[in-house]
């Protein structure tokens, strides 16, 4: 089974920067789809951004300029650089990687903007 690790969540001030990381373990191909995605309580999950092996990458226009999303296929890794942090991406944000059978998810890492 495939198990989803994020990390690098924490507490930041408006304008802020912060580094998330997802490590998959398991089986993985590197030619499957990786994505990010996060949720405030009472809201529904929504996309932040995906990214395929191949570098092709999709944004949600709120985070589009301000997120860039990354993987190292060696690593089973992807990345969700955020910059320019604003109090509205306040949210748990998940790692997230689809196959045929089923959506992996992680745990989930808090992000928290606000001063």
């Amino acid at each position: 089974q495939v198990q989803l690790v994020e990390s690098g969540g924490g507490l930041v001030q408006p304008g802020g920067s912060l580094r998330l990381s997802c490590v998959a373990s398991g089986t993985i191909l590197s030619t499957q789809i990786m994505g990010w995605h996060r949720q405030v309580p009472g809201k529904q999950r929504e996309l932040v951004a995906d990214i395929t092996s191949g570098g092709s990458t999709n944004y949600a226009d709120s985070v589009k300029g301000r997120f860039t999303i990354s993987r190292d296929n060696a690593k089973n890794t992807v990345y969700l650089q955020m910059n320019n942090l604003k109090p509205e991406d306040t949210a748990v944000y998940y790692c997230n990687l689809p196959t045929l059978s089923r959506t992996y998810w992680g745990q989930g890492t808090q992000v928290t903007v606000s001063s």
